[in-house]
This record gives C-alpha cells, sequence and structure tokens, in this order.
C-alpha cells in the first residue's frame, strides 16, 4: 500500500518589501485621488490633521494584526483568526460579509480606472471593466512572487509619479493660500476623520499572505509599522501640496482636486497626463492587492471546509490556490451589476470590513488571555495586559466607524444584512458540520 501524497504547499516567497508594499499597495490607491474634494468641504484646511486623526485607529488595528501576524501567520488570516479564537460561525461570517466588501471594492477599483482613462481615450466602461478584473486575476493565478514583484514595480512608478507632483508644486505652495490646519474647531476635524479613513484601509493586507512570507515573526510587524509611516507620509505630502495650491475653497469645489492642484504649476495637458497616469498606477496597483487577498481569504474557507473544499485545492506549478482565484474573478465580474454610485460601494466596502477589524481586534484579546504558548511566539514583545487593551480599543473604534454611514445610504445595510442572513442560513446547512 503506497503512503499518502504529500499536500502541495504554498511557496514562500514575500519578503519585507513585498509586505509593505502589499499593505501600502492596497492603501494608497483611489482615495487619494477622490477624497479630498469631501474633506476639504467637511474641515477645510483641517484635513491636514484629519489624516494624522485617521491613522490612530489604524494604527490600534494594524497593531492588533501585527501581534496575530507574528505569532500565528496564516493565509486568509481574517478568517481563521476569528474562527480559531472566537467560534467558527464568527470566522465564517466575517469571511463571508467580505466576500460583498471584496466585490464592492473591485467595482469601485474598476469603475473609477476607467472614467479616468477616459479621460484619454474613449472606453466602452463595462467592457473595459471586465478586461481590467481578468487582467488581474490572471496575474495572480499565475503565482504570488510574480504578484509581488508587480506590486513592487507600479509602487515604484506611483511614488515617482506623486514625487512628481510635490516636488514641482512645493515651489509654489502659500501659506497664506493654505490655511491655518492647526486653527480649524475641533469638531470640523472629527468629523472629517470617518471619510479620511479610508485612506488607511486594507493597510494589513499582507497577513492573508502570512504561510507565503518569509521569516514572518520579524517580517510582518516591522512591514506593516513600515507601511503605515509610507502611507501617511505620501498622503500628507500630496494633501499639503494641494492644500497650498488650490486652497481649501478651491479643492472643495473641485470635482478632481489633484488634477487641479497639478494645472496650477504644469498646465492642462501635461497635468492631464501626470494625473490619470498616476490614477492609472494606483488604482492596477491597489486592484492587484485585491484580488490576492480576496482569493486568499476564499482558499481558506476552503481549506478548512466552510466552503467547498475545491477552494483548498493548489496548482501543482504555480502553487497558487487557482481554484479559489478563478472563484473571486468570478464575483468581480458579478460585481459590475451592482448599483454605480461610489457611495453606495463605499458603504458596502467599509462595514464589513470594519466588522472583520473588529473580530480579529477582540481574537488578539482572546489569544493574549488564554493562549500563552502562542502568544510567546509573538514578535512585538507586548504584555499581555497591553495586547487586551489594544484588542478592545481596535472592537470599540472599529463598531463606531461601522455606524458613521448609515444616514448617508441604508441601502448597503441592507445588502450586508441580507448577504449576513444568506451566510448564516448556510453555516446551519453545510458549514458548521467541518
Amino acid at each position: 500500500m503506497s503512503a499518502p501524497a504529500t499536500p502541495i504547499q504554498l511557496g514562500k516567497s514575500v519578503g519585507l518589501v513585498g509586505v509593505v508594499t502589499f499593505g501600502a499597495g492596497t492603501a494608497i490607491g483611489v482615495s487619494i485621488f477622490t477624497i479630498l474634494g469631501p474633506t476639504a468641504q467637511v474641515a477645510g484646511a483641517g484635513l491636514l490633521p484629519a489624516i494624522g486623526l485617521a491613522a490612530l485607529p489604524m494604527l490600534i488595528f494594524a497593531l492588533a494584526y501585527a501581534y496575530l501576524g507574528s505569532a500565528l501567520p496564516v493565509s486568509g488570516a481574517s478568517y481563521e483568526w476569528p474562527r480559531r479564537f472566537i467560534h467558527p460561525a464568527v470566522g465564517f461570517l466575517i469571511a463571508w460579509m467580505r466576500i460583498v466588501a471584496n466585490v464592492g471594492a473591485m467595482a469601485i477599483l474598476s469603475q473609477v480606472l476607467v472614467g479616468y482613462l477616459g479621460m484619454v481615450v474613449p472606453l466602452p466602461p463595462l467592457p473595459a471593466m471586465a478586461a481590467l478584473i481578468t487582467l488581474v486575476f490572471a496575474l495572480n493565478y499565475r503565482g504570488v512572487a510574480l504578484a509581488a514583484k508587480a506590486q513592487t514595480a507600479l509602487m515604484a512608478l506611483l511614488l515617482v509619479v506623486l514625487a512628481l507632483l510635490v516636488a514641482l508644486g512645493l515651489p509654489h505652495v502659500r501659506v497664506a493660500t493654505m490655511g491655518a490646519p492647526l486653527s480649524v474647531p475641533l469638531p470640523q476635524v472629527l468629523a472629517a476623520v470617518p471619510l479620511m479613513i479610508s485612506l488607511f484601509l486594507g493597510i494589513e493586507s499582507a497577513v492573508e499572505i502570512g504561510e507565503e512570507v518569509r521569516n514572518p515573526a520579524r517580517t510582518m510587524p516591522l512591514g506593516i509599522a513600515l507601511a503605515i509611516a509610507l502611507t501617511a507620509l505620501v498622503y500628507g505630502a500630496v494633501a499639503a501640496t494641494a492644500l497650498g495650491l488650490v486652497g481649501p475653497a478651491g479643492l472643495a469645489a473641485s470635482k478632481a482636486p489633484l488634477l487641479d492642484a497639478a494645472r496650477v504649476v504644469m498646465g492642462s495637458p501635461a497635468a492631464t497626463i501626470l494625473i490619470v497616469g498616476a490614477a492609472t498606477l494606483s488604482i492596477v496597483k491597489s486592484m492587484n492587492a485585491l484580488a490576492l487577498t480576496f482569493s486568499r481569504s476564499l482558499f481558506a474557507m476552503g481549506r478548512s471546509g466552510a466552503l467547498p473544499t475545491a477552494l483548498g485545492r493548489v496548482h501543482p506549478r504555480f502553487a497558487t490556490p487557482h481554484v479559489a482565484v478563478l472563484l473571486a474573478w468570478a464575483c468581480a465580474m458579478a460585481g459590475m451589476l451592482l448599483p454605480q454610485s461610489l457611495v453606495f460601494l463605499l458603504l458596502a466596502v467599509n462595514l464589513p470590513t470594519m466588522l472583520k477589524y473588529a473580530a480579529c481586534s477582540w481574537s488578539a484579546t482572546v489569544v493574549a488571555r488564554h493562549h500563552p504558548e502562542i502568544h510567546a511566539r509573538a514578535a512585538l514583545g507586548m504584555a499581555p495586559a497591553t495586547v487586551t487593551l489594544i484588542g478592545l480599543a481596535g472592537v470599540v473604534a472599529a463598531l463606531a466607524i461601522a455606524a458613521f454611514g448609515v444616514e448617508a445610504d441604508p441601502r448597503p445595510y441592507l445588502l450586508v444584512g441580507g448577504w449576513l442572513v444568506l451566510g448564516l442560513a448556510w453555516w446551519f446547512a453545510f458549514a458548521r458540520r467541518s
């Protein structure tokens, strides 16, 4: 009788640079091209301190993720941690609702990218969106190492473009035009934080590929910390430059704030090329990272038996979860049927994401209090009591942020609620048996 075949393992091909670029690459994306106008309407020059305030809850979430990521690196981490440390049903439902979030995010990114490219060449929206979605999933089907290299290259190109905008714009920045960021009343600044926090969503995305990271105990926490620092630095520099070139009122009235800022120093044709190019790099990069994390979440659910086990298969040549990648692609294509309102799509992404952060933050408290053998492997060196406080703060922050958008558009809450009901039905009918 022959010995059982050894399961094919995911390859460890991602290092520190890959973790940083996957984290910062997801965060430094389409939001920087759309969020400055709305925040200027709410807070004026106070949008600058609002960036720093928005980074604070993300730092809390990232600490919880870095703690768990260094102690227990697993693929599909946002599903595996709640499943193991809270209850299998919680992990399943968090991952189940994140399917909606991932589909909505892919719809946003492809829609906005087609819109920017349409400034240069006319494109049929739906066919162009479908082609872009197919391209990024084909890249991730081929292998995470190739995806990581593409992410690193796209990240570098985007930073060059944004650095050029800052370098050309700073000599023309006027303090009088910028206003007085620190003189804006605190309530106005705080009101802009729920908008600004979207700039940082996904900063911890590299933990989803924990099993494919080399030396995760060191690489994960350091990579996430560097991703937060890089993201805040880029956003702060770009926002300050735009504010100093156009002013709070100009940003508030603009439909394309960075494009209007670039036109001040470059003129219309050059500015269009620069900003459309930056937007293209930014969005393709974010789509690449999203395709990676989406497919790994489905892979983890299939491997555990929560979804059909075929999703847990690994390609014998590419060492990638090829079935999960194909299902993620099909879901993303179906997302083109959702309402095209950006407010609707952003809220559909934000609610499941905040619930994910809350569940993973609570998982960190459970590990710190009840699993000393796992806590001992964490690379951050925090005491259990400190981890518990960080986790509790993350739960409170995530639930508060999740409640902010109800009045803006209740439809995404109905969508997520309906999807939750379907998830509960699947859990009781099939998934809990696993």
